[in-house]
Order: structure tokens, then sequence, then C-alpha cells
């Protein structure tokens, strides 16, 4: 049974999702093609470039992001409060940078509207703001941009994508940290990289580049600003509700379980992250391993999953006994 997005997206529950969009057919159409004997990784930079721009204009962060051969992850916060605080003018800035200005609001910019004119060009501002912080059009104009750019270069017609985006909610603190570790270990669990240092095109690099100050010479991307942890961030700036150290620990520490062939393989003991959020250690390595994230629409402990699911008007939601074994009551 399929749900319309926005009951599935409800920033009165939580403003933070995991998003993944794939190619169409699994096919290779951002790495190297064996089958065309092409290689497409370059458009991994689009990706990145494309991220940039619409977190520099919409009222939505990044958590955390993989960019894969035939897919990517996002983990994004939706930030109302800062939208709300734009003022119109700032709306119609930001939405110019996107698409084309109808004349009603230009008059109204220009102070030649009429009364008219004025209630029209009111409406579509507000409008704009709702899109503003929606993550469906975050997406839309995602994908349709690098659909048409890798037509284009391809010079081919036809679908890109592999139908719409996936959302799954992150209903607490737990779920976050789950889905963001889970996303920034996708290199090292698919064996591309060794360590999460090492794994380009996503945000765990980007961050621990930012750290030591330094830029990979042939990485030209533009990055995109990601949120930052609870240590790096002003009081008054919205922030991750966790310390960057402790993610850092946990990352490398779920990557040696992922990794059992590296050296230093050895079971240093769990991260005090997860024994104060109270998830299980075990089940966790399980969580990150390939398919790991058998969670549905919504990812949190269970109780949280038990409310969206009656949102939903469900009985049961996919991932009750994962939750049951993994976030133990907090």
């Amino acid at each position: 049974m399929g749900y319309a997005r926005k009951n599935l997206i409800s920033l009165d529950e939580t403003p933070y999702y995991h998003v993944v969009s794939r190619c169409v057919r699994r096919a290779w159409l951002w790495g190297f093609d064996t089958y065309a004997q092409r290689d497409y990784s370059h458009r991994k930079v689009w990706a990145l470039d494309r991220l940039a721009l619409l977190t520099s204009i919409f009222a939505i962060d990044v958590c955390a992001y993989a960019v894969m051969s035939n897919h990517y992850h996002l983990v994004l916060r939706v930030d109302r409060s800062k939208a709300n605080k734009w003022s119109d003018e700032d709306v119609i800035e930001r939405w110019s940078q996107l698409f084309e200005i109808p004349l009603p609001v230009k008059r109204w910019r220009e102070g030649e509207a009429s009364g008219a004119e004025i209630e029209a060009a009111q409406h579509i501002v507000m409008r704009w703001r709702r899109r503003l912080i929606d993550i469906s059009w975050f997406m839309r104009c995602m994908n349709e941009y690098l659909a048409r750019r890798a037509n284009a270069e391809d010079e081919c017609t036809g679908r890109f994508w592999q139908g719409r985006f996936k959302s799954q909610a992150l209903l607490d603190e737990a779920g976050l940290l789950t889905a963001m570790a889970y996303v920034d270990l996708n290199l090292v669990r698919a064996g591309i990289a060794e360590v999460p240092e090492e794994a380009e095109f996503t945000s765990i690099y980007a961050r621990i580049q930012t750290m030591h100050a330094t830029t990979k010479k042939n990485t030209k991307a533009r990055r995109p600003r990601l949120l930052p942890f609870r240590d790096q961030a002003k009081a008054s700036e919205p922030r991750l509700p966790m310390l960057l150290q402790d993610y850092l620990e946990l990352l490398d520490w779920s990557g040696r379980r992922i990794r059992p062939d590296k050296r230093g393989a050895i079971d240093r003991g769990a991260p005090r992250i997860l024994e104060r959020l109270s998830i299980n250690a075990d089940v966790w390595g399980l969580a990150m391993q390939v398919r790991g994230n058998v969670f549905g629409r919504a990812m949190g402990r269970l109780n949280h999953l038990r409310l969206h699911a009656r949102m939903l008007g469900q009985v049961r939601i996919r991932g009750l006994l994962q939750a049951r074994r993994l976030f133990h009551p907090a």
C-alpha cells in the first residue's frame, strides 16, 4: 500500500529524513559501466555541486550524504523556523535562482502592481515559502537537473531515475544516528574504501577534510554545507544532537566491524555514544552491514515507530522487531 508523501513527511513529527534516489534498472550511470565500457564517475561531482546550490537556497540542511555509482543517499533536516524568518524579498530572491519569476511578482517588486496583482503575487510568494521547506521540491530540483544533464551528455531521452525517491522519517536521536552512520559507511561497506576518511563523495570524508584543512587535488566539486555537530556550532545555530568526536569514534569502530579483514580489526569495546543512547552494540554491527537498514518508512525507537504507524492509520509498521532489538528503552 502506497502513502502520499505529505503523510510520510510530517515536520510536526520530525525535521530529519533519510532519502534515497536510484538510477533506472540500477544501471551504473554514475560509475564505470562495464557493459558500455564508459566511465561516468564525473557525474558524482555534478551531484555535489547541485546539492551545494540547493542547500544555499532551501531551508534544508544536509546531515550526511553518500554518492554511489548507481544511487545516492541524503540525510536532511528541514528548518521551518528559518524559512518563517525570511522576508518576502528573500523568498523571491531564492526562488529566482531556480525558476523564472512570473509577471505579477515582477510588477509587485517594482511597485507597479494593482490590488488584484498584489494579492496574486503575495499568494505566489507564500506558496514558494512552503516549497522551500518541502523535501519533494528539493528532490525534484535535484533529480530533474541531474537527469537532464546526463541525458544531454548521452544524447538520449528517457527516464534516468527509478521512480520516486524513497524517504524514511528519523523519529529520534537514535534513528538519526543510525541513518547517518549507515550513509557515511556506504563506501566502506561496498569495499570501495577501507576507512571512512578515504570514502570520497561522502559527508564524513568532507568533514574530515575540513578538520584537516585539506582538499584532494582532483576533487573539483563544490561541497555542500553540512549541519555541524553540537560541539562545532554556536549556541544560536542549528546543530546535530551529538558530538563530532563521538561520531568519528563510532564510525571507526563500526567500519572495523564491517571490514574484519582489516589490520587492527579488534573489537575495542563499544563507543560511549551507543551506551548513552541505549543502543545494542551487537545489533548495531549487523545494522551497518549490507541491507542492514531493515526499517521501512521510518526509523526510531519502538514507541516512536508505533506512534508513527498510528498516524498513518496502520496497526503495524516495518522495523518493529529491529527497533526492539537495536534500541533499548531510553
